[in-house]
Parts: structure tokens; sequence; C-alpha cells
């Protein structure tokens, strides 16, 4: 019988400890959880706007990549071509050049990072 009042005072130790000094690893796997949460949620959202019919709301990040495909292309290709023409048949032109080139890198890494992350999760067969 004495066992008992020991158990009880250890259980109130214990639950006075834990409301103190939480246990570390349940905090984390709390934020955890709520991380996937809000990552599930996302991933709904994106396969409701994917499989709209509209071309608005489907197809704006098909969208963003030609965008961004166009303008390193134009950046990088094309406004250097239009810089030798110039300067050897229209001496006074001077071409159109796109913003700061560190905008275009940022962009481009965000999207191939997102698609690298892609690539990752289909390796490991995820659906």
């Amino acid at each position: 019988m004495a066992a008992d009042p020991i158990t009880a005072v250890a259980d109130l130790a214990g639950t006075v400890i834990n409301n103190i000094w939480p246990d570390k690893t349940e905090a984390e796997r709390a934020q955890l959880a709520a991380a996937v949460a809000i990552v599930q949620g996302q991933l709904a959202v994106n396969q409701a706007e994917a499989a709209n019919p509209s071309l608005l709301v489907a197809g704006w990040r098909p969208a963003i990549g030609w965008i961004c495909g166009g303008a390193l292309a134009y950046t990088y290709l094309l406004y250097p071509l239009l810089v030798w023409a110039a300067a050897i048949w229209w001496p006074n032109l001077t071409p159109p050049k796109l913003g700061n080139d560190g905008m275009l890198y940022e962009l481009l890494l965000g999207m191939l990072g997102l698609g690298g992350l892609r690539t990752f999760e289909k390796v490991k067969g995820v659906a």
C-alpha cells in the first residue's frame, strides 16, 4: 500500500515538471504536424487549380515558366546578338535591356528548386 502514495507523488512531480519544462520532442512533433498540415492544404489547392478548366486558373504556373524562359532567352541570347547587330548596322540604336539579371536568377533558381524537389519525389515514388 505504501507504493501507491509514492507512485501518486511521482506522477504529480512528473506532471509538474512537464508543465514547467515541456518535452521538446513533443513540441517538435506538434510543429512538424502543423507544417505537414499546411503543406497538405497547399497541395490540395494546387490540385484544384490544376484541374480547373479555366486557363486563367490552371495556366498561371506554366505561364510564369514561359515568361521566365523568354526573359532568360532575351537577356542571354537575343540581347547580346542585338547589341552586336546594332554595333554593326545601327550604331545609334541601343536595344532595350531587361532589368536586373539577379532577379531572373532568383526566379529561375526558385522554379528549378521546386522542380528539383518534384524530381526527388518522383524518384522516391511519391505520386
